[in-house]
């Protein structure tokens, strides 16, 4: 046997032979590409309190203790005992905590920035933050924000001798752009307007958000993970000054059923307004979360999750018409009161009556980071593969 020429021709079918098990077991090369992780060199991320790192913390009045105490010790901008979503989210791909571009110290910017804000919006509202707590930047002001960032750290990268806490350039084209807003919206609309008006204005609203895709999308953004918005007929806030709801006010989880009937609806149109945008943008892998599902799951099975009563809140002094905001102190029938956080933060839903504790947010976390509350159903380390 000529051994020159055997090693080559057995290389040859053992080649042979892998390329017909891949073709018997309909594994095609497009598809092994696909099951590849993605490597998110950074994320950006645009919303509300349910993301916020620090930005509204920053911007205004600082987020007291004991905010943040059950995972950073002390506050940190969070509207939580510790971590939120984004945080959990960022842990999971392996990058580190963003911070807000509103913050101006102790900031690290290479793997993303985030631009949410407590109180945010997508549409604007004609308001101040002052009266009922709307933050005044609004998702078009983030994405003028993201705008900034973008051109003032590309010159700044080439200026700079130390680029640590710089981002790449090369970065934005490659980064996570996730999308967690539109609760305030609602909220501002079942305070200002009719069920009617608000339906009505739903369409704008969602038009809105796919604007700032669109945007981003024309800045080199192709990756973008959106989340829903969750059941705000279950935040324990409405029932501080609703104590004998009438009869069908309430869904069978004694949330308010007309809130979360509303919720419903605009995800339904935000989902039919994903599948439009993929069309609009070809290059873009577009992931639409259903973050509802994971909330009301939650707050459906409490008990059996280890929880407690989901309605039930951790921080804050709440006692028949009489409320103490977490972290705030108050005279009540002639005594000073504290908000106080409860002694197992872990074992609540509810933090403070409107945010999630962390606990929540990393059973969340759990339940959407794997793709099985997803359209379409991929983990979020395959984000960036179009389908």
């Amino acid at each position: 046997m000529n051994y020159f020429y055997a090693a080559p021709m057995e290389f040859g079918r053992l080649l042979l032979t892998g390329f017909f098990v891949l073709c018997v077991l309909g594994v095609s090369g497009k598809e092994l590409q696909r099951s590849a992780p993605c490597k998110f060199p950074a994320i950006y991320n645009f919303g509300d309190s349910n993301s916020d790192t620090g930005g509204i913390s920053a911007a205004f009045d600082p987020i007291i203790a004991p905010y943040g105490d059950s995972f950073f010790h002390k506050p940190a901008g969070r509207d939580s005992d510790g971590r939120v979503l984004i945080d959990f989210i960022a842990e999971h791909l392996r990058l580190p905590y963003l911070s807000a571009y509103l913050n101006s110290l102790g900031t690290n910017y290479r793997h993303g920035a985030n631009f949410a804000t407590g109180g945010s919006t997508i549409r604007r509202q004609n308001e101040t933050i002052f009266e009922n707590g709307i933050s005044p930047f609004s998702l078009d002001i983030q994405f003028v924000q993201f705008l900034q960032f973008k051109a003032r750290t590309a010159d700044l990268y080439n200026q700079a001798k130390t680029r640590n806490n710089l981002p790449r350039p090369q970065d934005f084209s490659k980064a996570l752009y996730t999308f967690d807003i539109g609760q305030n919206d609602l909220s501002a609309g079942f305070r200002k307007m009719s069920f009617d008006q608000l339906r009505a204005a739903l369409p704008d609203i969602v038009n809105q958000l796919a604007t700032a895709v669109q945007r981003i999308y024309q800045e080199g953004g192709r990756t973008f993970w959106i989340h829903n918005t969750g059941p705000i007929g279950c935040l324990p806030l409405n029932f501080f000054y609703n104590h004998n709801p009438p009869p069908g006010y309430l869904d069978q989880q004694g949330c308010v059923k007309s809130q979360n009937d509303m919720a419903v609806e605009f995800n339904k149109q935000l989902k039919d307004r994903v599948i439009k945008l993929r069309a609009e943008l070809p290059e873009a892998a577009i992931t639409y979360v259903d973050l509802y599902a994971a909330k009301y799951g939650l707050i459906s099975n409490a008990k059996n999750e280890g929880f407690a009563d989901p309605l039930k809140v951790c921080c804050g002094y709440h006692v028949n018409y009489d409320h103490v905001w977490c972290g705030s102190k108050a005279i009540v029938n002639g005594s000073e009161v504290y908000g106080a956080s409860c002694a197992s933060p872990s074992q609540y839903v509810s933090w403070d009556g409107v945010h999630y504790s962390q606990a929540a947010s990393q059973w969340f976390a759990n339940h959407i980071l794997n793709g099985s509350l997803s359209d379409p159903p991929i983990p979020i380390i395959q984000a960036c593969q179009r389908h």
